[in-house]
């Protein structure tokens, strides 16, 4: 696997999602409950095509061996269909929770027992989400051995992804975000 971004794209993009508006400062409340100084909000981000491509270019080399994307609602969705489009292998959109309704599917896309899956992520905190997410895609065959995200927040998702035999590769960690202040 490709390290992560070198100094001088890593430096672009973190001024880009600056620039954008996509790291803020106050107080949040995070996904995983605990409150937090900063904010960072890469959907800002993705909705802009100069920042996505940026996303897209640092993280397709990473997808050589698979044969999937993968990405969790909401915020990879994007992401994964970037990469999908750099690297001409196809995505899966993989629910945070399976339907209530209709066909009730976990994800949407097509998935092969055996098919080697590249998940990516916006931000990872505590990796609760995407290593549920992971353990759903497993149980239906997929072989997932890494997990690419714009920004590692540093706070335990790399260690929970790896009891579960994932490599957690980042664009970005927190460190950077916090160094340009």
């Amino acid at each position: 696997m490709k390290a992560a971004l070198d100094r001088a794209p890593g430096w672009i993009l973190l001024s880009g999602l600056a620039a954008c508006g996509a790291i803020q400062h106050g107080t949040f409340t995070l996904a995983s409950g605990k409150t937090s100084p900063y904010y960072i909000d890469i959907k800002r981000a993705v909705t802009r095509p100069d920042l996505l491509g940026m996303i897209s270019n640092g993280i397709a080399p990473f997808a050589g061996s698979s044969d999937r994307i993968a990405g969790v609602e909401l915020g990879a969705v994007p992401i994964a269909t970037a990469v999908s489009l750099a690297t001409g292998k196809p995505f899966i959109m993989v629910r945070k929770a399976s339907k209530e309704h209709g066909t009730k599917h976990e994800f949407e896309g097509e998935l092969n027992r055996g098919d080697r899956v590249l998940f990516v992520e916006d931000v990872v905190t505590t990796g609760g989400t995407l290593r549920g997410a992971i353990e759903r895609l497993r149980s239906h065959g997929a072989v997932i051995e890494d997990c690419v995200c714009v920004v590692d927040r540093e706070e335990g998702g790399r260690m929970l992804l790896a009891e579960v035999n994932v490599h957690l590769h980042a664009l970005l960690s927190a460190k950077d975000l916090l160094d340009i202040d």
